[in-house]
């Protein structure tokens, strides 16, 4: 193989990787994030481990995107909660246009680093939601917080925690595709 065949190989193959990289960077950031907590990124689970008698706040913020024309708000401003125990919170949606709109909810909690012993067992921030015309939809999210917080020297002094979450539209497209993929 010549000089130049070597190199326009070697080129292709870089050109292959870095395109392997960037399809796959997405997935491998959010699994990076959910195992560290980084940016606030909380865990899924399914069942909580058990109460431990200690209490920590969790404060709910919610927001939509500019021009969504949604209500969105927490049924409660804040819950105390047994670490380690299975809690749950609701929170309100009402679409104030006259006409249908899904919305997609994205989450985050602060202090960032307390995001790894956040767990959600069960939110609708896991799938689209459709409100119609001046419908309110009443949804819960099921959630502990890992007792691991407790001795981590960088969360034991931890005592509030803000649970946020912001909805946006789902253009049109996106969401029969969604629906039509997910039967």
């Amino acid at each position: 193989m010549t000089g130049t065949g070597r190199t326009a190989l070697l080129a292709v193959l870089v050109i292959c990787f870095m395109t392997g990289l960037a399809w796959a960077s997405v997935p491998l950031y959010r699994l990076f994030c959910q195992a560290t907590g980084l940016n606030g990124t909380t865990n899924r689970g399914k069942q909580a481990p058990g109460a431990t008698g200690a209490a920590i706040t969790v404060s709910f913020d919610t927001n939509v995107a500019p021009h969504m024309p949604w209500r969105f708000r927490p049924e409660a401003p804040s819950d105390t909660v047994d670490v380690g125990a299975r809690d749950m919170a609701f929170f309100t949606a009402t679409n104030t246009s006259d006409h249908p709109i899904t919305g997609t909810a994205t989450y985050n909690v602060v202090p960032e680093q307390v995001g790894k012993y956040f767990t959600k067992i069960q939110c609708f921030c896991f799938t689209q939601q459709t409100l119609a015309p001046g419908e309110t939809a009443r949804m819960p999210v099921i959630f502990y917080v890992d007792p691991r917080i407790l001795t981590d020297p960088d969360t034991r002094d931890v005592q509030n925690i803000t649970l946020s979450y912001t909805f946006f539209p789902v253009e049109a497209g996106k969401a029969v595709a969604r629906a039509a993929r997910d039967g």
